[in-house]
């Protein structure tokens, strides 16, 4: 299996400011929005977010939920081996705000569809949107886009993306693993 390396530690950075500006354009303090991050790897790419919404841009007190996802996906009693479920953590109601779901790659869009249905024990949103690191545009099962989108790739189905970050793997960057 050969790795091929789409983005460093630097692109990756780039890329998380210019969408920190991109939310901070459509939703100003973030008075009316929270930001969603899908368990497990969105969650690394909605704290970072956070981080610098916070620390760079001024932006105070930016609601953060985590939501797992697990038993929403409509696979999952076809895998062969169980899987296995995070914690979801969300302390506020999204009655009648913006959410902004996040995640690190979108592929199939199934992810997507199972955290729609998820988020509705949390109250009906006013809307949501979608952000994403890396979009994988050729390999849609729904029809769901992001609003926001870090990288577009066109990978084939036998080609993986691979996302790392340096808290899990002590450097940032994507990669296209092919077999």
């Amino acid at each position: 299996m050969s790795k091929k390396i789409l983005l460093n530690s630097k692109d990756i950075e780039i890329i998380l400011h210019r969408l920190a500006c991109q939310l901070i354009e459509n939703h100003n303090d973030f008075s009316d929005t929270v930001l969603i991050g899908l368990q497990p790897r969105g969650s690394f790419l909605a704290n970072r977010l956070v981080q610098l919404l916070e620390n760079n841009y001024g932006i105070k007190d930016v609601k953060l939920g985590l939501l797992d996802i697990t038993f929403y996906r409509d696979d999952f009693r076809r895998r062969s081996e169980p899987l296995a479920a995070t914690s979801t953590k969300i302390n506020f109601l999204i009655e009648d705000k913006k959410v902004v779901i996040i995640d690190d790659v979108l592929y199939s869009g199934r992810s997507v569809r199972a955290a729609l249905t998820a988020i509705q024990s949390f109250g009906r949103p006013l809307n949501i949107e979608l952000l994403v690191l890396i979009d994988r545009r050729f390999s849609r099962h729904l029809p769901i886009q992001p609003n926001y989108r870090g990288r577009q790739v066109d990978a084939i189905n036998e080609e993986k993306v691979l996302v790392t970050w340096k808290e899990t793997h002590e450097i940032d960057a994507v990669y296209l693993e092919q077999k």
